[in-house]
């Protein structure tokens, strides 16, 4: 994994719109219509991607998802084809478009498309499908969850942010209170714990109780101005690092941020430095999935006949989550927190630390 402690350089991850809600849906610009073949060996397949309602631009996990299958289009010269969700509502007919365009694999990305997909795999036996960020009710045979315990990478997270805050507050909230959001701040809240242990500080978390499993929470992936809403409260309350765990709804954090001059952030789902540019002096790491690897080695078993049912985890171990390069902040990172994170990352490796979280994939 090139995105973790060993501060390797981030691969940045490109930005497109692509097909209207509802519609069959078509190749990118500059292609042919319905998809594109260029380059592809004789029997090659055809994969397809349904993002959720948050967009293939959402500088997170739908956009992440297609880099991972534009990377399989360019090296193993594969087919594609997109259809982009407007709401909900879009799921299941963009599913179904997909599987009459004669897709091989069809990746649904999103724990809010779970139903749509175990329908649509239930009912289509001869298709694979993959579902990004959730599992699958019946599990059909023909289906894979691709699932990251990020509580492992946001532990990490955590106890960064602990050894940098200036005012012994941080704060989280997150998007949609869910299974594949809580668990980034049962971790965070699980690094903040232990760097306090560690070290006899009494940092603070706002915006998120592990015990009690409550917290702020926006209720959508989509309104930035309840993220920039609810970082300022945290702000108000003495919050110095905020991480949002809320998709696109980001964006207003990082905007709260940079207006209070004070503020830094931990992005999530992928290296915030890299797709956020404009913000990148305010991000102080990110919990990154590494979504886009594991679409590009699903399309792989497909190709070459390997796929299996069994279930995706990411973990720190093989490389599936990590934390992104400090960047900016790594001059203002010192050496001593630099080594107890490389030490905490050995340790939940070997399984010497084991985060735990109601919320992490089994």
């Amino acid at each position: 994994m090139k995105n973790t402690l060993k501060f390797g350089a981030a691969t940045a991850v490109a930005a497109l719109a692509l097909t209207a809600c509802g519609a069959a849906p078509e190749a990118e610009s500059g292609t042919q219509s319905g998809s594109d073949q260029s380059g592809a060996a004789a029997g090659s397949i055809k994969a397809c991607m349904v993002s959720d309602s948050g967009g293939f631009d959402d500088k997170s996990f739908n956009q992440s998802g297609h880099e991972g299958m534009e990377r399989a289009k360019s090296e193993l010269g594969i087919e594609v084809d997109y259809a982009e969700s407007q709401q909900d509502g879009d799921f299941t007919p963009n599913i179904q478009n997909m599987v009459q365009g004669g897709c091989d694999v069809i990746f649904g990305v999103g724990y809010l498309m779970a139903d749509a997909m175990n329908a649509a795999a239930k009912a289509n036996p001869d298709v694979k499908f993959a579902l990004v960020d959730s599992t699958f009710a019946d599990a059909p045979e023909n289906s894979k969850a691709l699932v990251f315990n990020t509580a492992e990478a946001a532990y990490l997270a955590g106890y960064a942010s602990a050894g940098m805050t200036q005012t012994g507050t941080v704060g989280t909230y997150l998007g949609m209170q869910i299974p594949s959001t809580a668990v980034f701040a049962d971790g965070y809240a699980d690094g903040i714990a232990k760097y306090n242990e560690a070290n006899g500080t009494a940092v603070k978390l706002l915006g998120w109780d592990k015990a009690a499993q409550t917290g702020m929470a926006t209720g959508d992936f989509t309104d930035t101005s309840k993220g920039k809403q609810f970082t300022a409260q945290l702000i108000e309350q003495g919050a110095d690092i905020v991480m949002p765990v809320a998709g696109p709804v980001g964006e207003g954090t990082l905007a709260a941020a940079k207006e209070s001059g004070k503020t830094s952030v931990v992005w999530v789902d992928a290296d915030g430095f890299e797709t956020q540019p404009d913000f990148g002096s305010l991000i102080l790491t990110s919990v990154m999935k590494e979504i886009g690897q594991s679409v590009f080695d699903t399309v792989k078993t497909v190709q070459d006949g390997s796929w299996t049912h069994d279930d995706y985890i990411g973990t720190i171990a093989n490389g599936g989550v990590g934390i992104a390069p400090f960047h900016d902040f790594d001059s203002k990172v010192s050496a001593e927190l630099k080594s107890q994170l490389a030490d905490l990352e050995s340790q939940i490796k070997d399984g010497t630390i084991k985060v735990e979280s109601a919320n992490s994939p089994s």
